[in-house]
Formats: structure tokens, sequence, C-alpha cells
């Protein structure tokens, strides 16, 4: 059987022959259709069958000397067409590139629509209703604000503005800025992309083996949108990390020597490397960027919901258990902003076990609406094993005759989903993702410090309930606690545009601020024609 194979990647200024391609089956399809002993065991034998077939993607492998004279084609590029447009009119571009993604007849969307869910193995329904919230996040309205965010004067982007202290400033953004995306959610390169044009960076993103599809496709769309813009960015692959050594997803090994020259030669040239993964690359990756060259990782994040008893009367606890459930169902806990464990206040009319069920519930529920992606073998044994071990534990509790432990939403062998229950104040940890969520019970909110205390380096989003006279108390403990983000339950995976991600600034930490100090100004008028 033949298959179509989308070519990943935008190469201006460089033709299909110049580049050595290589194939990767990108996805977690099998092409059998026939459930393993292992997936039948641990309940997964039914998706197994209708599990996709991988999509298979040429994506370029750059030599180090063709990287180099891209980036310089990029720079050049950007200085001429980027750098001279007012950010007004780059907000106007991506404005109506964004209204063309949002268009369900605009073959950039279908061509979304359709590879998106086989690349990722996300529903398509869920990748349809996802991006649809996503991309509203940048339109021209949204990114007024954005950029507004992190600067109170968007001129300064333009041109010199005057100082409150007197003198001038302006803000510049790199002469090339490197982007290296990760794959875990469809779409998210566009948030750095579009970072890197406000500020007028010419910019070169590597795709991630796991999702070459996005950047590639909003690259080629903005070169149509803004002809101008046609060589001010190119999106590009290496292998890097294990991938470099192991090849698991490829089908022939590029060459291991030529791939690492050419990741040193990129990061070279950068002004400013933006990089997402895990922490392990992210520490490899560092090593390998110039002392120079200014490096923004976003690695491993762990976030969580907060439930108050103000929250969980017998009419509220329904909605609030099904916001919740959403925030787990959406991308499958793949998100650094998706929540691991929920910390839910005792001393209500529905009490905390009462709320993890309804929970378990609403993810039932929400199957039928989002189905969960097919699950590979690591996947599905590392979601049976954390299920085990916690069936262990209530399986202890019961011949303790102390019922402290409660697995719910997995005893049928095709659940999809598991909420677990305690009564003990458990640790923030994270689980195995894939809606597979801890429920804790705590007297008071105010508890929940303590058990996120240690994993203070890693904390972003907390999703919560409350009432408003607990909001800004909540917002200050979680603040010192390490905390970025505080949103609504429901929210937790569709951050607000020019929300300060990693508790960074989006724009600022890209460009460098030149100041023109009064001193100058004074000086200078010594030295005017009309100078007496």
């Amino acid at each position: 059987m033949t298959h179509n194979v989308f070519k990943a990647g935008y190469l201006p200024g460089l033709t299909d022959a110049d580049v050595t391609w290589h194939r990767l089956s990108v996805g977690t399809g099998t092409s059998t259709g026939t459930p393993s002993r292992m997936n039948t065991d641990i309940g997964l034998g039914a998706q197994a069958q209708a599990q996709p077939l991988p999509l298979q993607v040429d994506v370029p492998q750059l030599t180090a000397a063709q990287m180099a004279a891209l980036a310089q084609r990029v720079q050049d590029a950007s200085r001429t067409h980027l750098k001279t447009m007012p950010v007004s009119d780059i907000i106007r571009v991506l404005d109506k590139a964004t209204a063309r993604l949002l268009d369900v007849n605009d073959s950039y969307r279908q061509q979304l629509d359709r590879l998106l869910p086989q690349a990722t193995g996300f529903d398509a329904e869920m990748v349809r209703l996802n991006l649809n919230a996503y991309l509203q996040t940048f339109r021209g309205l949204q990114l007024q604000r954005f950029v507004a965010e992190d600067f109170a004067n968007p001129k300064v982007l333009d041109e010199f503005q005057p100082r409150p202290q007197g003198g001038w400033t302006r803000a510049f953004g790199p002469e090339l800025l490197v982007h290296v995306w990760a794959g875990n959610v469809p779409a998210l390169p566009m948030w750095s992309f579009v970072s890197g044009l406000l500020v007028k960076a010419g910019s070169i993103g590597k795709v991630s083996s796991a999702e070459p599809v996005f950047a590639t496709l909003f690259a080629r769309l903005l070169a149509e949108v803004e002809p101008r813009w046609a060589d001010c960015f190119a999106v590009v692959w290496w292998p890097s990390g294990t991938l470099a050594q192991t090849h698991n997803n490829a089908e022939h090994a590029p060459d291991s020597a030529e791939a690492f020259a050419t990741e040193q030669t990129t990061f070279a040239l950068a002004d400013v490397v933006l990089a997402y993964g895990g922490n392990e690359a992210l520490q490899a990756m560092q090593a390998h960027v110039p002392v120079t060259t200014r490096f923004l990782p976003h690695g491993h994040k762990l976030s969580f919901g907060m439930v108050s008893a103000a929250a969980l009367s017998v009419h509220k606890a329904t909605s609030v258990a099904r916001q919740a459930a959403l925030d787990v169902a959406r991308y499958d806990q793949q998100g650094c902003y998706s929540p691991h464990v929920f910390y839910v206040q005792r001393g209500a009319p529905v009490s905390p076990h009462d709320f993890a069920q309804h929970l378990a519930h609403a993810l039932a529920t929400l199957q039928h609406k989002l189905p969960r992606r097919v699950l590979s073998l690591e996947e599905a044994a590392q979601a049976g094993a954390w299920r085990e071990a916690h069936e262990f534990a209530s399986f202890n509790d019961s011949a303790q005759h102390a019922p402290l432990h409660a697995v719910l939403g997995s005893t049928e062998g095709l659940s999809t989903s598991t909420v677990v229950f305690s009564e003990r104040p458990l640790p923030l940890t994270a689980g195995p993702l894939n809606r597979h969520v801890l429920v804790v019970a705590v007297n008071t909110l105010d508890d929940v410090m303590p058990l996120i205390a240690p994993q203070r380096h890693y904390l972003q989003t907390v999703g919560l309930a409350t009432a408003p006279e607990e909001l800004l108390h909540l917002g200050s403990s979680l603040g010192q606690a390490g905390v970025t983000r505080i949103c609504a339950l429901g929210s937790m995976t569709s951050p607000e545009a020019g929300w300060h991600h990693d508790g960074r600034f989006s724009l600022l930490d890209l460009v460098r601020m030149v100041d023109i100090e009064a001193s100058t100004e004074r000086e200078a008028e010594r030295f005017t024609s009309y100078e007496v």
C-alpha cells in the first residue's frame, strides 16, 4: 500500500534537489491493526484496532554550509523587509494569516485538520476544537495586547522613544533567533514563531520529529500572505539528543557527525536560542550554545488544580468537575500546563471523594466527544504500572480497615481514564499523563503549600476554583511557592494572549534595549548649526 508523504521544512533559496531528504514515520500508529497481548492485558485492545497508520514525512537534512548560507539569507531579508516594518503592520499580517487558519474552507486549515491528527494520534475533533481556541489568541486585537503586555509603548520596537527620566530608548530584536520546538502538543511552535516576528527577528525554527507539520505550513502561509517575508524565516530539522544516536523513528539514519556540525553552526550564528524540551535535552543543548548567545530554555513543568469548599455545593460541584475534566482531557495531559493532581478541600456539602467520582464520570463522558488517542506500548505500560501501584495501596487500606485510597474509573478493561482518590495528603508528583489524575483531600488549601514545596523549580500552572475572598491570599501563597500562572479550572490548557510563560516575558526576553542617555542629547546641543 502506498501513502502520501508530507514534505516538511521551509527553505528559502534552496530547491528540493539541493537538499538531502530524510524519511520519518510520525505518529503512534502501527499498520497491523491487531491488538497485541500487552495491549489487551492492560485494557487497550479495542483502541489498538482503530489505531491509524503513521504519517510519512520527509525532513530536510542540511549541511553546515547550507545552514550558514540559509542563516545569512534570513538575516539579510529580515533587515530589509521585517525590521523596517512598523509593528502595527506586522500585527496586521499575522492577523490575516490567523484568519485564514481559522477558516475551515482555507486549504492550509484543511491540511492541518487532516495531517495533525495523523501525526500526533490525537482525535480529529480534539485537534479542531483546541486549534480554534488556540488560534484566536493570535488575532490582531490579542496581539496588540500581547505587545502592550511587555512594552508600555509598543513604538519602542519601531524607533527611539523618550524615556521619562530623560533620553531615549529603543528595543532591537535579534538578527537571528533560533527556535528549537517540542512536539508534545500540536501548533505550539506558533507562540515563539509569532514572538520572533513581533520583535522583527530573522528566525530559523527546528521542528520536532514528533510534529513537523504546523510550523512548516505556517511558514508557507506567511510567505503567501506577505511575499516580502518569504526569505525572513526558515523551518529546518536535524536529529538531536538521543535521536542523533539511536534514530528510532528513522528508516535510514543520517550522518550524526554532519548533523552535529549543522546544529553547532546554527547555534553559533544565533543571537538568541529559544528552546523547548525535556530538562536533560535542554542541558545538553545549552552546552553547545556559545556563551555569547542568549539561551532561553523552557523545560519540564508541573501543574495542578485546587478546589475550595466554596465551589463544592451540591449545585456547583458537578460543573466544577466538568471543567477539571476538560483540563485533563485536552491533549491528554501532554502540555506543561495540564494538571496531574487536584487538591480538594474538605468540609463542603460535596466531599473530596464525591468530587473525585464526579471527575471520573466527567472524564468517561468526555471520551465519547473527545476520544483519547491510542497509547504506545510504553505509555500503556507506564499507565498500567501507575494504576497497579495505587490499587495495591487501596488493597492495603482495605486490609487495615482504613479506606484512605480508592481507584475510580479503571475497573473495566476498556477504561480510558483513571481517577485515584486519596484521603492522605500526598505530595505533588508527575503522573503517567493520558488522563490519569490524582484527587487529594486537604483540610484547607493552605495545607497544599508544603505538599508542592519539593517541586518549586518545576511549578507552572494552577487551575483554581475558589471564592473571591480567598483569591488574592491563595495567589500570594502560590506565587511564593513558585507557581507562575493561576487561572480558572477549565482554562489551564488555554493561556491568555501575552501570558508570562514560566514567569518570564515573551517579547522582552528576546530584545536588546538600547538607551541614548540624556547627557548625549544635552551635549549634542553644543554642535548644532545655530549654536552661537
